[in-house]
């Protein structure tokens, strides 16, 4: 269900249930999260690739499954507790993971398949691809995929798409942040693949204490911020390959730096 593709220092996880168009399912939402955990610790992975097979990204949570809970004692009240509990993990371990993850979209990223791409630090989409969190049209608002969205995208254009149910095309999704390129369908992969090898060319220590910092500071007022990436900037310039990179580019020449 999830496929897991090695180039090199690119790992590709592909969310391979087409024929549910990717829906997190438990069994998906599980692969996920036990994929997040072993990437926590991964030296070989650089950079992260997370893709749908088919004709859609992800169309959400799935919808069979959650209606199946009806018929529980407490009307399904506990286990979609705990489908949105662990589905909100996946998606904040994201963030956390030392490798940036990119997305790559296509067809549709509806509801928590949007908030998926949301989750994600970059995203490359393929031309037509549409996204929205269009759960209202079926009287379910979508309150968690709210949170990623309304961190990334400019709010009242999150509140519209929220309470409206309107799928927005890529170059919308584009201007507003939620994605970062477009690519035409057949070059989405290579576009994509190419994003990546640019990011894990750089040196790998230096991009696992940017990624952490970049969310850390997010969270803190100005001063707070400023002061606590001063000090990861002091921490990022003891490392002797930041070192090595330095004097490489001041004498004009290729930096040689170590394994990391």
């Amino acid at each position: 269900m999830l496929k897991r593709e090695r180039h090199g220092a690119i790992l590709r996880l592909v969310m391979d249930a087409p024929e549910r168009l990717n829906a997190l399912s438990d069994a998906m939402l599980a692969e996920l999260s036990a994929a997040f955990a072993d990437l926590e610790t991964d030296q070989e992975t650089r950079v992260v690739i997370l893709s749908g097979a088919g004709r859609a990204f992800c169309a959400g949570h799935d919808l069979k499954e959650m209606q199946a809970h009806r018929a529980d004692d407490d009307g399904g009240a506990a286990a979609w507790h705990d489908l949105f509990t662990r589905c909100g993990a996946v998606m904040q371990a994201i963030p956390r993971l030392p490798q940036p993850v990119i997305a790559e979209v296509q067809g549709v990223a509806a509801a928590a398949g949007c908030q998926l791409v949301a989750s994600c630090d970059m995203a490359v989409a393929a031309e037509g691809t549409k996204f929205g969190v269009n759960g209202v049209n079926i009287g379910l608002f979508c309150s968690t995929p709210m949170v990623a969205l309304s961190r990334v995208m400019p709010r009242k254009a999150v509140f519209e798409m929220l309470t409206t149910g309107r799928l927005i095309e890529a170059e919308e999704a584009q201007a507003l942040g939620l994605i970062n390129r477009i690519a035409p369908a057949e070059s989405l992969a290579n576009e994509t693949m190419a994003l990546a090898e640019t990011i894990a060319s750089k040196l790998g220590s230096a991009v696992r204490v940017g990624k952490r910092a970049f969310y850390e500071q997010a969270e803190m007022g100005l001063a707070d911020a400023y002061d606590h990436t001063g000090r990861v900037m002091v921490q990022n310039m003891l490392d002797a390959d930041t070192g090595e990179g330095i004097d490489a580019f001041l004498g004009k020449r290729a930096p040689e730096w170590s394994q990391d």
